[in-house]
Formats: structure tokens, C-alpha cells, sequence
């Protein structure tokens, strides 16, 4: 089995809806941490998605060689205590996927800056102490804790992405507040998603 679609979009982007909707298109999708179908290997059962990637990548070339039953991936970041793990802004990582999966489409969800900053704001200690305190790429320890500094960090992830897949055909960048958001993306992938929605959403603070 190999991918079909991996999300490179940030946190907070609807990467929960999106996974669902791949789901019920028909796609095995791994979102943010594993479970017990997505690895014949038990121990892989609740593993988180970035950490198995960069484990694949560095023993055997293929960031995904450890889950070969997953077709695509809504979230693949990873902030948790010490560890910050980011796959979707390593382009060494996504130049291997490409080389490895053939044909994958690769999907950038995104949102307004502001309420993507917001968002990760309100989302347990995201903003005030996760973001701020770890080693994020683009976003160093000590940055991250304002709007601005995050609103830019946002920017600066896109606009990488955007460069690197310039004129691409396997890359979509999409606004989840786009109302022809499923259609953009079935069109993509090349499979009609029946059903989008809202999903672990929280509320997110009005700009003053």
C-alpha cells in the first residue's frame, strides 16, 4: 500500500475534520498518533505520527516504511514535553515521500492568520507555554507567546511550502473556511469526500 495524500498544514487547521472526511472517502488516515490498524507491529499503538516518520526516514530511507497500511496523513507534527517534532516543514523528509510514494498528492490546510494564531491560543498551553518554550523550526525558544510572533510564524510555514511546490501539481494549498474546500480537494485527489464538517473546534477570541 502506498500514500495517497499527506497533509502539510499546521495545527489547528481543521486537520481533524479533514481526517475524517478522507475516512469516510474510503482512505486508512493517520491523525496525529497512531492506532492498532495503521501498523501490523503492536507496539506502534499509539506511537505519534511525526516520530514513526522521522524513524522510517533515518533506517530506511521512507519516512512511512513503518506504516505501510496508512494512505494518508491529516497530522504529522508533535509538541509534547521535550519533544517538538515538525515533518511538514522538513523538505529533506517530503522530498523522500515524493520519491518513495509516487503519486502522492500533498495537501496544506490552512486558515485566516489570526484565528489560526487565536486558535492555537485558546488550544490548551499551545500558545502561552508549548510554542514559546520548545525548539519549533521557525519559531525558536523564546518566540511565540504574541500574535505577531505567531501570526509571522504561520506565514513563513506557507510561504515555505508555497516556494518549494511552486508550480507543482501534487500540491494544494486550501482555506478550510472555503465553502468549495471538499470539492478543491476530491478534484485533487481524484475521489469524492461525502461528508465535511467542523470537528474539535474551540473558541477562538475576536479580533479587538
Amino acid at each position: 500500500m502506498s500514500l495517497v495524500a499527506v497533509n502539510l498544514g499546521l495545527p489547528k487547521t481543521g486537520t481533524t475534520t479533514l481526517a475524517r472526511a478522507l475516512r469516510l472517502s474510503g482512505l486508512r488516515v493517520a491523525d496525529y498518533r497512531l492506532r492498532g490498524r495503521h501498523s501490523a507491529d503492536g507496539a506502534l499503538k499509539g506511537a505519534y505520527v511525526a516520530e514513526v516518520l522521522y524513524r522510517g526516514y533515518f533506517e530506511t530511507g521512507d519516512p512511512a516504511a513503518l506504516i505501510p497500511q496508512v494512505e494518508a496523513i491529516s497530522e504529522m507534527s508533535m509538541l509534547r514535553g521535550s519533544k517538538s517534532l515538525w515533518p511538514q516543514t522538513d523538505f529533506a523528509l517530503i522530498r523522500a515521500l515524493r520519491a518513495h510514494h509516487p503519486g502522492v498528492k500533498f495537501l496544506a490546510s490552512r486558515r485566516d492568520r489570526f484565528e489560526l494564531s487565536q486558535s492555537m491560543l485558546a488550544w490548551s498551553n499551545l500558545g502561552t507555554r508549548r510554542l514559546p518554550e520548545s525548539a519549533v523550526p521557525g519559531l525558536p525558544p523564546g518566540f511565540g507567546e504574541t500574535s505577531k510572533e505567531r501570526e509571522d510564524w504561520i506565514d513563513g510555514h506557507y510561504g515555505n511550502l508555497a516556494a518549494f511546490f511552486d508550480g507543482a501539481s501534487d500540491f494544494l494549498e486550501f482555506d478550510i473556511a472555503d465553502p468549495q474546500a471538499p470539492e478543491k480537494i476530491g478534484a485533487f485527489l481524484g475521489r469524492d469526500l461525502p461528508w465535511w464538517g467542523r470537528l474539535n473546534a474551540n473558541p477562538v477570541q475576536q479580533r479587538a
